[in-house]
This record gives C-alpha cells, structure tokens and sequence, in this order.
C-alpha cells in the first residue's frame, strides 16, 4: 500500500473523494477517526493510504478556518454574491453574512452580478467604503469575471448568496465546467435551486471553488452583542474614541459612530445592519450562546 496527501473534493454515503495531484481515489475514512469522534470535511487536507484506487483516509490535517453549514473545511475566501437588480439585494442579508464568514475565519469579498442590466456602483461604493474588496460583474456578458478569477486563483473559495443571484453562473465561468443552474422564474424572480451536495471545482491555472447552500440564511451567532463591532471594519478601533468606554453605538451619548454616520464616514444601510444585528444579539441569553 502507498500514503500520500490530498483534498477530499466531496463527500456522499460515507465514502469521500479526494484529489491528489491528477487523480481522484474513492476513501473511507477509518475507524480510528470514528473513535476520535473527528469528521471528514470537504476541504479536508488527509493522508490516505491507498489500495489500487481505493484507500483510507489515515490522518486529518489541522484546519485553519471551518464552516458549519455547509460542513467544509480550509476556506480561504468567502465570495459574497448580489444582484444589482433581479432580484434586487438586500444589504441587512449580504451584512449578516459578512460578519458570519469573519466569525469563521473567513476573508469576505462582495461581488456585485448583473451590471449589464443595472449598474451595481451603489453597492460598490457602500463595501468598498466599509473595507471589502468589491468586484461588479456580469456573468451574462462575461465583463469583469477575468478580474475574479485571477483573485481566487490558488485559493479555495466558497460562493454564497441568495437564490438568483448568479452563483452557479459565475462558477460554471470560472471553473470552465456546465454546472446546472436550473430556470430562473419570472414571477419570482428567484433561482431554483439545484444544489445536491457540497463539492469542490477546481479552476483551471489552480484552486478550488465551491457553493455554499443555506449559508445567506444562517443567523448571526457564536458572539456577544458588544463583540459584534468587531466584525465591521469601519468600526475597528472607533470604540475608545466614544465617550463612555463601553459604548454600544446604539443610544449612548458622544458616540464616534453615530458622527460617522453623520459626516457620512458610514453607510447608513450598514449601521441599520449593526444596530439591528446587535439587538438580536442582546436577546440572546448567555447559555444559549454556548
């Protein structure tokens, strides 16, 4: 038998697939990681001993960053996908994700779709202005997708978004492969989705891509309310500036925040997502974040 390391790429009914270098070997893992009560991901960096073209998955590696919901593992990017029109976005959802890719562990990057029916630069302008990397684009004409893949290149990258948006369009661009991306309904405007597992595409000068159903719909969680500022990078380091050291941003006087979004230094759409995240996160009692 030889050992060797690769990806798992997917996992269905126990076995997992996993990549090394050219070739695919069909794995179960063993029952020493049953016992270990450790989980294959996809994403997984694994030594596997292979038999033929079968084998074992023998060790887990570390991971640097994992996500829950879809269960993968070792996500460099997050590619928060919107629409500039059809459906029209909505920032509390694209906010809420940001701060749950951050959570992870996660670089979050915006990329705006459909700009060859409406310009997307409000967008833009609202999450460059906050510190993310934007990227406006139209995987209907192809114009601004060459600029994406060359940032993911060499990364393993999740897509999220909601339905319609365009994530398998945009996937089947850059990973140069027909995923199915079903019909999109006029009445409803909403993709339907077609997602039947989780599994990593490799793109075609390196890296991994993959989509992430049911992550847009995760709630915020796992953090204190007065850690929540944390997570948006307009606000970094504004806490000592307020007058009151505990400042929430929400109903305190001499707030720096609220002169942020004042003088227009903040959206007005992201402190909305601040506060009302903040106040969700209040509600939450302190066994139930645990």
């Amino acid at each position: 038998m030889n050992s060797t390391v690769g990806t798992i790429i997917k996992g269905i009914g126990g076995f997992y697939y996993v990549k090394v270098s050219e070739n695919v070997y069909e794995c179960k893992a063993r029952g020493v990681l049953r016992k270990q009560r450790v989980t294959p991901m996809i994403g997984d960096r694994v030594a596997i001993c292979l038999d033929g073209e079968k084998g074992s998955i023998e060790e887990i590696f570390p991971r640097k960053s994992y996500l829950i919901r879809p269960p993968v593992a070792n996500i460099d990017t997050m590619v928060l996908v919107a629409a500039s029109t059809m459906p029209e976005s909505n920032t509390f959802t694209i906010d809420k994700m940001l701060v749950n890719a951050e959570i992870s562990g996660v670089e979050p990057v915006v990329c705006v779709n459909k700009t060859d029916i409406k310009n997307g630069s409000y967008l833009e302008e609202i999450y460059s202005s906050a510190g993310y990397k934007v990227f406006c684009l139209s995987a209907e004409t192809g114009e601004g997708v060459g600029d994406l893949t060359d940032y993911l290149r060499g990364r393993t990258s999740a897509f999220a978004g909601l339905s319609g948006v365009g994530k398998s369009s945009i996937l089947s661009i850059i990973t140069e492969d027909s995923l199915e991306t079903g019909g999109i309904s006029e009445k409803i405007s909403r993709g339907r989705h077609t997602t039947r597992h989780v599994e990593l595409f490799e793109m075609k000068d390196g890296g991994f891509v993959l989509d992430t159903p049911g992550f847009s719909s995760l709630e915020v969680e796992g953090i204190k309310a007065d850690d929540l500022q944390d997570f948006f990078p307009e606000m970094s380091g504004v806490r000592e500036k307020c007058r009151f050291r505990g400042c929430s941003h929400i109903n305190e006087p001499d707030c720096f925040v609220k002169e942020m979004l004042k003088n227009g230094e903040m959206a007005p759409s992201r402190y909305e997502s601040y506060a009302e995240l903040y106040n969700k996160l209040k509600t939450i009692k302190e066994w139930e974040k645990k």
